[in-house]
């Protein structure tokens, strides 16, 4: 699949065919080699096993200065993107799951010495699945934010019968208007930001007054919870869910109105954390009541834990020096496809799974010969 990625370096700089160069450097970064110098040398120490297995008339191994032009300079991450989206589709099918959550993040291994910002990519992913749907850069150059970024992000994907998701930063009026257009619905977050929709509704969850003789009932509302017990903490989770009929608010599309409580008891302390936030949603309660509802605010915080923690701590992607955009967004495109195929792959702990692919890369390179 390799093979058809367009090969942009001219006749004389071809010393090692693409796909030879794009499948060893895959092979080093499954077997948790994670910077240029640390691929090279896993290739070097694999040569005669590598020029046996993969396509290259050449018997020595690529230079730094090969593995780093590659990487910087050769390929591009849209395309890189493109082959490893249709592999997993083709191996492992899916990808089609309703939520989709928004998130950026800088590459602190981008920032320059003194200087407080680097390259920063937005992601559409699916938490359930684990895959990167689509990424593009915040061009801070531009004077460019997340806001701004989002629209070209989902103009990239096909919105029918999915959700997206997002912080309070994307409660946008035309970032709402946009997804319904491209056939989907949104569900934001909302915080003192938009301190006027934050008000209308808290005001959903405000008791009714009480006088004597007179009594307003509460508005029909769904409630749902849920308990669970991980890493030491025990989180309980109380969704309180309530519908817009009468259009009280002024948002385009909007439907429905939660209220999120968030309980969370360290174990080893018995120390209590409590937090409210409110959201809102485009989605009626006849497709998702506050069960859903609460799955979904669940699941949204799944792209911090299950792609950007892993991307920062076990692939050691901030720790990675990086030369700029280029780099940064090839190095990132690799390291979203390892995150999705270890969950492909059953893997729930990505360590064990790069510990299983070292060993087994090397068991099967060796046993081909």
């Amino acid at each position: 699949m390799f093979q058809q990625i367009p090969d942009t370096r001219k006749a004389q700089g071809k010393l090692y065919p693409l796909p030879f160069l794009l499948s060893a450097i895959l092979l080093a970064r499954l077997s948790g080699e994670h910077t240029p110098t640390g691929i090279t040398a896993w290739i070097r120490l694999r040569r005669s096993l590598l020029v046996a297995v993969l396509p290259t008339t050449r018997f020595t191994a690529p230079s730094l200065n090969t593995i780093r032009r590659v990487l910087d300079e050769v390929i591009s991450a849209d395309e890189l993107h493109r082959i490893f989206r249709q592999f997993l589709h083709l191996n492992y099918g899916g990808q089609q799951s309703v939520l989709i959550t928004m998130d950026g993040k800088t590459l602190r291994g981008t920032i320059p010495a003194g200087k407080t910002q680097g390259v920063h990519l937005l992601a559409a992913y699916l938490p359930e699945e684990g895959i990167v749907l689509a990424q593009v850069e915040v061009d801070k150059k531009a004077k460019e934010n997340e806001i701004k970024a989002a629209p070209k992000l989902l103009h990239q994907l096909d919105l029918r019968g999915r959700v997206v998701s997002g912080d309070a930063m994307f409660a946008q009026r035309k970032l709402s208007v946009q997804i319904m257009a491209q056939g989907g619905d949104y569900l934001w977050f909302v915080k003192s930001n938009q301190p006027r929709l934050l008000g209308d509704v808290e005001q959903f969850f405000v008791p009714p007054r009480k006088e004597k003789g007179w009594h307003t009932p509460p508005l029909p509302q769904g409630i749902a919870q849920a308990t669970n017990k991980t890493h030491g903490r025990l989180e309980q989770r109380t969704i309180t869910v309530m519908s817009d009929d009468t259009r009280f608010i002024n948002w385009p599309g909007l439907r429905q109105v939660f209220k999120l409580e968030r309980k969370v008891t360290k174990l080893s302390t018995g120390k209590c954390t409590y937090e409210v936030v409110y959201g809102i949603t485009s989605v009626p309660q006849e497709r998702a009541d506050a069960s859903c509802l609460l799955a979904w605010t669940r699941h949204h915080w799944g792209i911090e834990n299950g792609l950007h923690y892993r991307r920062d701590v076990t692939l050691k992607e901030d720790a990675t020096r990086m030369s700029g955009t280029p780099q940064a967004s090839v190095v990132a495109t690799i390291n979203n496809f390892i995150v999705g195929l270890a969950g492909k792959l059953g893997f729930t702990n990505l360590p064990t799974m790069l510990r299983m692919a070292n060993a087994k890369i090397n068991f099967a390179l060796y046993n081909y010969l």
